[in-house]
Order: C-alpha cells, then structure tokens, then sequence
C-alpha cells in the first residue's frame, strides 16, 4: 500500500541528528560560555568593590527583563508553536514575532531609562555602603542591553527549533571575549564596564546572524500579525509571570545582601558564587536540556506520548547522572572554586566568605533543579505553561519564606539550603501532574537515583579529604590546585564506580568515543 503524500500543512522536519551529538555540541558550547564567563568574572573581580557591586546590581535591570521577555520565555514559548507549523508558515510567525518583540523593546527601554532611579532604589535600601547614584548611572547605561539580548535570543530560537545548535551554543562565547577585550582595553571606570556589557550583546547577535541567513532562516521584523502569535502569546503569559516572580526573588536577595547587614563586597561574593553554579548548571543540566527540548516538542507536535514518556526518561537519567557528581564536589570545594576570583595580592575576606557560604548550599540545589528543568520543558513542549508556572510560581513563594526563616539560622549556607527544600517541592508537584496525564516509569528512574546518589556522596567525600591536606583556599593558586587535585580525585572515583556498576549513561558515552576513535 502507497503512503499517502503528505499534506501541504505537514510539518517540513529539519534533517535529524544523533540526540548525543546534539548535546555534545551544546555542551561544549555552553562550557566554551562559561569557562569565558569565569574569565570575564576574573577581570571585573580586579576593580574596585564598590564599583564591582553597584554594576552587578545595575546588571539585574536588563537581565530581569530579559528573564520577563527574552531567552527562556521566548525559546520555551515559541518552539512548540513553530514545529507545529508548515515552512511558509514558520518565516511568516518568525517576521511577526521578531517586530512585535522590537516594538517592546523600544518601549521597555524608554521606560527602564526613565524608572532607573526608582529601579536603584528597589536595590539599594537606606543605609547601604554602595553608591545609589552610580547604580543609577550604570543602570541607565545598561537598559539597551534587553533589545541586543532579545534579538539573539530570536536567532537562538529559530536556530534551535531546526536543531542547528552549533551557532547558537557558541554565542554567549562571542559576548564574553567582546566584553573581555572591553575590559582589557579600556580604564577601570563604570562608564566602560557597562558598555562592555553592551559590546558584548552586540558581539552574540552578529555571530549568530551568517548562520540564520545561510540555512534560510533570516527573518525580516514587520509589524503584522499571525494567526499562531496569539498561542506563542499564552504560552509565554504565564511563564513571563513565573520569570517575574522568580527575579522579585533575586531583588530580595540583592537588596538583602546591599544592606548594611552584610560587608561591602558581598555582592560581588555572590555574583561569584552564581557565576560559578551557572557553569556547573549551564553545562551540565541546561545543555542537555536544550538539545532535547526540540524533540520534546516534536514527539509532542506527532502526539507521540510513548516515545514522549521515553525521552523523558532518558533526559532525567543524564541530567541527574552528570548533576550528582557535580554537585557533592562543589559542595566539598565551594571555598577552593570561588578562591580562583582572588587575583590580587590582599585577601577580601567578606567577597571570599559570602561566595564559598551560598555556593556551598547551592551546589546541594543542583539536582533538584536539574529534574524540574528537564519536566518543565516536557510542560512547555506539551503547551501546557499554566500547569509548570503555577506549582513554580508556588515554589518561588516558598524560597522567599524560607530565605527567611533560615538565613538568619544558617547564614550564607541558608540561601542555598532554601533554595534546595523548594526544589524537591517543587519536583514532587510536577511529577504528580506530569504522571496524571501522560504516566511515566518512576520506578525506573527511582533505581537510577539510588545508584548515583550513593556515589555523589563518596566522589564529595574523596574529593573534602583530598583537600584537607592540600593547602587552604581563599587565593588563586591554592584554591585551582584544590579543583584540579582533589577535584580530580573525587571525579575519578565517581567514574570508576559508575563503570563498575556499568552505569548506561556512562557506557554511552565510552561507546560513543570508542566509534569516533574508529
């Protein structure tokens, strides 16, 4: 019997590719971003603390906005809707889209340019030792960030939907050398520091620009309508929603940290101990997560809910494979990772304390948040935004109170530690919804977690009682010794028992490297 032609509405698929070369190629990628952004962290580290803090509170404003309308919101909303159309129908949404979001934009910048005084001092409270003035000035400076920055992330989405992840991966790497080369060049003054900032906005669209026109993809901003903009529209409603709960989050905790409270430098503490969990999340839990995401919302598009609920199970198990290890280590060497933010010669007690203390409990959040973003992506490529944003919409409440109900107990350590207790929370509630609907296999994924947890623990343990005999941290040297040494030491245990129980995550990849060998 003929197949039947397909119809002029089918779906025109972009050529399939192995799903581990797929994160192979965003990882390497995202680990290119990273280690790129520790280096830029380096260099602003190198300025004077209080110019250090007032720009990092002046960066929330571009990137809570960017949080609201670009990157996540975009992507995550915008993928489903356009796998699910025909080619002509994906450049038109694409045209729409790109100059509805510049007409945003431009208002959005405008209002940021206006409103940054009373931005400043949502961040700045009374009292506090950084100059509201300068945060101000810098802020004003960095609002046109959120048009470069929502522009990439429409190439991204589009680069991603077709599964060309090669570009899109790489360019964050291209902000970060611009920002790099600004830094290097020019005074340590603020004026510079924020438009390094832009230069490197700047820098992620234009590389990322040959590759949308050499595969098609190019779309020229009008301001039009499409039939498919308004479900693009409710998808990112309620997850625009859930970024704006979960940045009023971070200006709590900035304006917590800004106080008179805690030392001038802890802010900068902090932005280093974030800097440091993004890589180790970036790489390791969002990577893998973006290389799916697509065929997430293909398997969704084809209404295939068995190979939905399989995939799901793959992502879970190499998220959480990779996420364990990462996370006992970095709880065991939180001080020797933010050590190597300390190059110069005086030791900053208040920057080194705040990073080692919140990276410390955030490290144990790692796994927690590496299954939600797996099962929030499975949310979002069903179209079902309500459903994820409501219980993290919940979750983001519950971190709020218990951020203050242990950080007074715990310190430093309670931001991560609350941060954790809402994760599993919030863990729990979707796999509850996602199994209402679909199903899924839990028992198999619960053998997997008790396999790999039990050797997290020892690969941590390893690694603290390495570095008990290696030199203390707290400066540059002694803490890269630390993560090369005792960081090693406490990998190569994990990987030597992962083989040993023969781990498929661990024996997929084995696999994989033998062929490309042959």
């Amino acid at each position: 019997m003929t197949a039947a032609p397909p119809s002029p509405l089918t779906p025109t698929p972009a050529p399939r590719r192995s799903a581990s070369r797929n994160i192979i190629v965003v990882m390497l990628g995202t680990l290119g971003s990273r280690l790129s952004g520790i280096v830029r962290q380096l260099i602003i580290n190198a300025f004077p603390p209080a110019l250090t803090d007032a720009f990092f509170l002046a960066t929330r404003v571009p990137n809570t906005l960017r949080e609201l309308l670009a990157e996540g919101a975009l992507v995550n909303a915008f993928i489903p809707v356009y796998k699910s159309l025909d080619e002509g129908e994906r450049r038109r949404l694409a045209q729409a889209f790109s100059g509805v979001l510049i007409g945003v934009n431009l208002l959005l910048m405008a209002l940021g340019i206006l409103a940054a005084p009373a931005i400043a001092g949502l961040l700045v409270p009374p009292g506090s030792q950084i100059s509201f003035e300068l945060v101000v000035y810098m802020t004003r400076l960095l609002v046109p960030f959120l048009m470069l920055i929502s522009l990439s992330a429409i190439a991204m989405g589009l680069l991603n939907a077709d599964e060309h992840f090669r570009e899109s991966s790489f360019a964050p790497v291209a902000f970060n050398l611009a920002s790099i080369a600004v830094l290097l060049l020019v005074p340590q003054t603020s004026t510079w520091l924020a438009l390094g900032w832009l230069i490197g906005g700047f820098a992620q669209l234009l590389v990322q620009l040959p590759a949308l026109n050499r595969f098609g993809l190019l779309p020229i901003p009008a301001l039009k309508t499409h039939p498919a903009m308004r479900r693009v529209l409710n998808n990112m409603a309620p997850f625009t929603l859930t970024a704006g709960a979960r940045q009023i989050l971070n200006f709590y905790v900035q304006r917590l940290l800004s106080s008179g409270q805690y030392p001038l430098g802890t802010v900068t503490g902090y932005n280093n101990a974030e800097a440091l969990f993004t890589l180790a999340n970036g790489l390791f839990v969002v990577s893998p997560a973006l290389a799916y995401f697509p065929r997430f919302a293909q398997h969704a598009a084809d209404r295939d809910w068995a190979g939905f609920r399989a995939l799901t199970l793959q992502a879970l198990r190499l998220v959480t494979f990779l996420a364990a290890p990462t996370s006992a280590l970095l709880v065991a060497l939180s001080g020797q990772a933010v050590s190597i933010f300390n190059t110069g010669r005086t030791f900053d007690a208040a920057k080194f304390q705040a990073g080692s203390g919140i990276l410390e409990g955030w490290a144990l959040a790692l796994v927690p948040w590496a299954i939600n973003t797996i099962l929030l992506r499975t949310f979002y490529a069903r179209e079902r935004v309500r459903e994820a944003v409501t219980v993290s919409a919940v979750g983001f409440v519950a971190e709020v109170l218990l951020y203050r109900l242990l950080t007074p107990v715990f310190g430093y350590f309670g931001f991560g530690l609350a941060t954790t207790l809402a994760g599993v929370g919030v863990s729990v509630a979707l796999f509850a919804l996602y199994r209402r609907r679909l199903g899924f296999p839990l028992r198999p994924l619960l053998l997997h977690l008790a396999r790999v947890l039990p050797l997290a623990v020892v690969a941590g343990l390893v690694a603290w009682g390495v570095a008990r005999v290696l030199p203390a941290p707290g400066r540059l040297l002694p803490g890269l010794l630390g993560l090369v040494v005792a960081g090693g030491a406490g990998g190569a245990a994990y990987l030597g028992l992962a083989l040993a129980l023969r781990l498929p995550e661990l024996n997929g990849v084995l696999a994989r490297v033998g062929r490309k060998r042959k």
